[in-house]
């Protein structure tokens, strides 16, 4: 059983800020002790729980694995404990610092537009956006909620669809007419081809073959580390990629890059959640506003490609 007189939150709140701020003396100043005493501190700290947090050395301090795991469920509570006392001071509106990840092409299509208002809402919630098509731990970048397209791995993470968009083999015209428009998926091998910077689930490009579907995919002449960075790559005749259609949607429509292989195209989508922490405690009013606010206001629809009499690609549905 704990013992009253311990004041296990301020033993947090001081771990966490050495571990934030890399230094016993760093935390000493922001948190006005004495280097000795967040020493002492740490060290009853680690002679409660019988397990060394921290390993020390004259240039550096690096966490144990015990030291990482009580740090990140650190971390949570004392945003919990904080958010608590927010909500009941002020009625549970929603209030407070908010970090929300999603990838790029989506961040910049469908979550930035819409900041303005949820801010003019949500006047005491402060926001960080950042934007990455990098996987992240949402407890280990301390992130509320993270947009992600395409297959969800499984956690303990909860997830709330947003919408889901098409996959589309795209060229710009003047790559089209540099190397010519490949005919069946066996031809991309005399293609050029966008890849990618970081390891996928689906390596190669998803073809329908009667009534099975098959992998092919060119020789990259370039890799990308997101999503906008290969549209940008694509739109200067650089090579061919496979994107998700409400992200090149436009750029069709306008002429600016051609559908290909669309007779094999097997009709595959790219679903969009918006992930979170919610199993164990309830969310804290910032982040449930932002997400309700996202599935009442993201408008992501599944439309179809179709040629119209002028031979243009457009969008239907």
């Amino acid at each position: 059983m704990a013992r009253f007189d311990t004041n296990r939150s301020a033993e947090m709140e001081v771990f966490v800020r050495v571990v934030d701020l890399g230094g016993f003396t760093q935390a000493a100043r922001k948190l006005r002790l004495t280097p000795s005493g967040v020493s002492k501190l740490i060290s009853r700290l680690e002679a409660r729980l019988g397990s060394r947090l921290i390993n020390r050395t004259t240039r550096k301090l690096t966490l144990t694995e015990e030291g990482q795991a009580f740090y990140q469920r650190a971390v949570r509570i004392l945003a919990e404990m904080e958010e608590a006392e927010r909500e009941a001071a002020s009625g549970a509106a929603p209030r407070g610092r908010l970090t929300v990840n999603s990838n790029i092409p989506f961040g910049m299509l469908h979550v930035m537009p819409l900041i303005p208002r949820f801010l003019e809402m949500h006047p005491d919630v402060t926001l960080d956006l950042v934007l990455t098509d990098t996987l992240i731990d949402l407890m280990q970048e301390r992130a509320d909620v993270a947009i992600r397209v395409g297959p969800l791995r499984t956690s303990r993470l909860v997830a709330r669809k947003l919408g889901t968009s098409r996959m589309v083999v795209i060229g710009a015209p003047n790559y089209l007419a540099r190397f010519g428009t490949p005919k069946i998926p066996a031809d991309l091998a005399d293609h050029r081809g966008i890849g990618w910077t970081f390891p996928r689930s689906i390596r190669g490009w998803q073809f329908k073959r009667g009534d099975r579907t098959e992998e092919a995919v060119p020789p990259p002449a370039a890799r990308a580390s997101d999503g906008e960075a290969a549209r940008r790559l694509a739109l200067g005749g650089v090579g061919l990629a496979r994107l998700a259609l409400f992200h090149v949607g436009p750029d069709i429509e306008s002429g600016r890059l051609v559908p290909v292989l669309q007779n094999y195209n097997p009709g595959d989508r790219e679903d969009i959640h918006a992930v979170y922490v919610g199993h164990t405690a309830p969310l804290p009013a910032r982040v449930r506003a932002f997400i309700d606010f996202l599935a009442e206001h993201v408008r992501v629809s599944d439309p179809a490609l179709k040629r119209a009499g002028d031979g243009k690609w457009k969008l239907v549905g």
